[in-house]
């Protein structure tokens, strides 16, 4: 009986300077772990990116942090605590007082007086200036001559151009009692005892009401105009078949598809319960004109905070912490109540 051949099996290195097996061990599973890094390394290269893209938008974070991150987290701090500019005592953590701030608050009269008085203007602004807005964005859009629907377009555009500096102060000139445009046209149609807009307690108010609607009419229109062009045409004119008169069409068409335009306009427009420019520059300062009839809240925690006493920015960052609570609060309504899968 024939005998198996062995297998050839490879003989063993026995000079004296030859690697043992754990050696070889070692060598192979340092290859393995070499090429488990360079692979990691890879994937976190492809999973980041570009590490010069960092580099270049570095800049544009810092600036963030620096302008935006940082006053918003110290304004939330300030809100807590007695933060007073000419006390050097209450900077820092030196200064915190917890709720003292909002307990005092609760008890301003003047705070509550000025934020009743933002909030009757905001209720005065919002709706004539949405009535308004809608009513030309709908005349606008009926224009078929696209020369006249630009030129249409630009004149209610145009107060939006200029500062609200500008356009209080030129309001400002038309509200003057002896010499302002405004009262010489009523005394013309025969009013021979025109108000004083902004010297009585009782216009002052409506003063500020009518250049707030002036400068934001023009930005509202263009929101519906854009929201109107975007509706399909032969939704009108299947419409227009079934018998559906224009009144109909405004009601059951146009409205409805402009949810998300009213959603957007609603919260832009929120921010008008502080109202701190339009009563600054129409009656000169922190005054809120005669008889604080127009002291809104954003001007009252202007005073705190820069005018009088030792500069309670503190407790006028808290008062602003509340106005931003409200604006939010005011935002989810508005999402609450015109809920839509486009908005």
């Amino acid at each position: 009986m024939a005998r198996r051949k062995a297998p050839n099996r490879p003989a063993l290195d026995t000079r004296p300077d030859a690697p043992s097996v754990d050696d070889v061990r070692a060598q192979g599973a340092a290859a393995v772990a070499t090429q488990f890094l360079r692979e990691l390394f890879s994937l976190r290269r492809q999973e980041w990116g570009n590490p010069w893209g960092y580099v270049f938008i570095a800049p544009a974070i810092i600036l963030y942090l620096v302008f935006q991150a940082w006053p918003i987290l110290r304004g939330l701090y300030m809100a807590f605590s007695d933060y007073r500019w000419m006390v050097p005592a209450t900077h820092g953590l030196a200064g915190f007082n917890g709720l003292d701030n909002w307990v005092e608050m609760v008890q301003d009269k003047t705070f509550w007086r000025s934020f009743g008085i933002a909030v009757r203007f905001s209720l005065m602004v919002m709706p004539i200036t949405l009535i308004l807005s809608l009513g030309t964005a709908v005349l606008i859009s009926q224009v078929r001559n696209h020369f006249a629907a630009g030129f249409y377009r630009v004149i209610a555009y145009l107060p939006v151009i200029l500062p609200i500096s500008v356009a209080m102060l030129v309001w400002a000139k038309l509200f003057d009692f002896r010499f302002g445009y405004l009262n010489v046209i009523l005394q013309g149609v025969g009013i021979d005892n025109p108000p004083n807009w902004l010297g009585s307690s009782k216009t002052a108010l409506y003063a500020m009401v009518m250049p707030t609607v002036w400068a934001r009419f023009g930005s509202w229109t263009m929101l519906f105009l854009i929201g109107i062009y975007t509706i399909n045409r032969e939704v009108y004119e299947a419409a227009r078949v079934d018998g559906a008169n224009g009144w109909r069409q405004f009601l059951h068409i146009t409205i409805p598809l402009l949810k998300p335009v009213f959603v957007l306009v609603l919260v832009l427009g929120s921010g008008v319960v502080s109202a701190t420019e339009e009563s600054m520059i129409l009656f000169g300062g922190t005054t809120g004109g005669p008889a604080e009839a127009a002291l809104t809240t954003g001007v009252y925690l202007y005073r705190i905070a820069f005018i009088h006493g030792d500069m309670r920015m503190g407790y006028a960052a808290a008062m602003s912490l509340f106005l931003g609570l409200v604006n939010m609060a005011i935002t989810i309504v508005i999402f609450k109540a015109l809920r839509t899968e486009a908005a």
